[in-house]
């Protein structure tokens, strides 16, 4: 199994939990979080493949990553209370666990059609934050990529780094897995943040 198959089960694990504990936390029915698990997922991949004319396939033939979204989810409808009890925390850990696999994923997938620079960092913002942003739209969620604590940033600097072709190695990869995962998980857990510009009334 090469690195881009280990980088999008993660990202699949991580958002499929994600997507469905934000459904349950909106007290949405089984359907709704089935929904949000699945959107989350694979909604990035989606219109990432549609914007960066990746092949369809990329999409669609991924049984196995179907199987693995709807077992987490299962997972999480059946035994929800430890998930529940710390709802939050577990959030933001699958969200940073899995945001920082598909910026990998979305930039190797990018790479892999020798694309520009500009192409990988966008591939990379497409994949982790695509599906996140359809689903904090369908439950009236300000987007988190929107928010104030360091987000988008992390993902850009991914895309930049594996664009340039800075990492070039498997090992290289995982590196920079662990390195932005925890710089995810820090941001969130000291609330970093990005400067803002509010219009002075």
């Amino acid at each position: 199994m090469g690195a881009w198959e280990i980088f999008t089960i993660i990202g699949t694990i991580s958002f499929s939990l994600q997507g469905g504990l934000i459904a349950m936390e909106k007290k949405y029915d089984i359907f709704g979080v089935y929904l949000f698990g699945i959107l989350t997922a694979f909604g990035g991949g989606a219109i990432r493949n549609t914007l960066i004319d990746a092949p369809d396939y990329q999409l669609w033939n991924q049984n196995k990553l179907f199987y693995i979204s709807i077992a987490m989810i299962t997972l999480i409808v059946l035994l929800p209370k430890p998930f529940l009890k710390s709802k939050e925390l577990w959030g933001n850990f699958f969200d940073a666990i899995g945001l920082i696999a598909f910026s990998i994923q979305g930039s190797m997938t990018a790479v892999k059609l020798d694309l520009p620079v500009g192409a990988v960092v966008v591939s990379a913002l497409l994949t982790a934050t695509g599906g996140g942003v359809l689903r904090d739209l369908l439950a009236y969620r300000q987007p988190i990529v929107l928010g104030e604590v360091v987000y988008g940033l992390w993902v850009f600097l991914i895309g930049l780094i594996i664009g340039m072709r800075w990492a070039t190695t498997t090992t290289h990869l995982y590196i920079i897995f662990m390195v932005f995962t925890i710089l995810r998980i820090l941001s969130f857990v000291y609330s970093w943040k990005v400067p803002i510009r509010k219009l002075e009334e």
